[in-house]
């Protein structure tokens, strides 16, 4: 979940260092950035700032948390509980949904303090066959999404939980989604703002209503639709 959370301030000294490093993996091609992205992996987590977001090959992206540490989970040790006013209560593995029908969505990701990173590929199974294979109850009309962080969660209508572009995530740029991206999956909500996004996704829970999310209860828009809400004007999703 990208937020707007306040960082200590960054020195200049910092801040160059950072800048040079980028360049240098631009300089010398894919396979020092790639190494650089892996060094520096483990900082991003901790920045509270969002500064290794400057730099080239970060992909334009703030990576920031409201939880002062998240823990990691593995591709082997990932669960996804699904529950709630469902039929069929059921636990997946990271296994268990790249098993499933998968759908892959091209848009932009915009952030609602106004970065955005276009055309970015996300890859998961839609929310809507997590919600069927459970069997929704009668009575339900939201659904609520909690994180491993043990503190960010997020809600959606069950309407809106149902559209074709809404899906649970394990890969970004056609890689697996890494822990900084929230990792090993994510609730992706393409035409949304993306703190509806929730990172570190551990639990999905079919409601009769919608909870607001970590950020609405500090005034965040709980219909956060790209360009008709929070007083932003950008342009729509493409």
């Amino acid at each position: 979940m990208v937020s707007e959370r306040q960082g200590r301030p960054v020195g200049r000294r910092l801040v160059l260092g950072m800048l040079g490093l980028g360049a240098a993996g631009v300089a010398f091609g894919a396979p020092l950035q790639d190494g650089l992205n892996a060094a520096l992996s483990g900082v991003r987590e901790r920045d509270p700032n969002g500064i290794t977001g400057l730099l080239p090959g970060s992909g334009g992206f703030r990576l920031y948390s409201v939880a002062p540490s998240v823990p990691h989970r593995t591709a082997t040790d990932y669960r996804l509980a699904v529950g709630g006013l469902v039929e069929r209560p059921t636990t997946y593995s990271l296994a268990d949904l790249q098993r499933l029908p998968r759908t892959r969505l091209v848009k932009d990701v915009q952030c609602v303090t106004g970065w955005r990173v276009p055309r970015t590929p996300f890859t998961g199974v839609r929310l809507s066959h997590l919600l069927d294979a459970a069997g929704v109850r009668p009575g339900a009309g939201a659904v609520r999404f909690t994180c491993f962080d043990g503190v960010y969660s997020e809600s959606l209508t069950l309407e809106q939980a149902r559209r074709p572009d809404m899906l649970v995530a394990y890969a970004m740029d056609d890689r697996p989604l890494t822990h900084a991206h929230g990792g090993p999956a994510r609730l992706y909500a393409a035409p949304m703002y993306f703190y509806k996004s929730a990172k570190w996704l551990s639990g999905i829970t079919v409601t009769d209503r919608v909870e607001p999310g970590y950020w609405e209860r500090y005034g965040y828009d709980v219909d956060a639709w790209v360009g008709t809400s929070n007083g932003r004007d950008d342009a729509t999703v493409e």
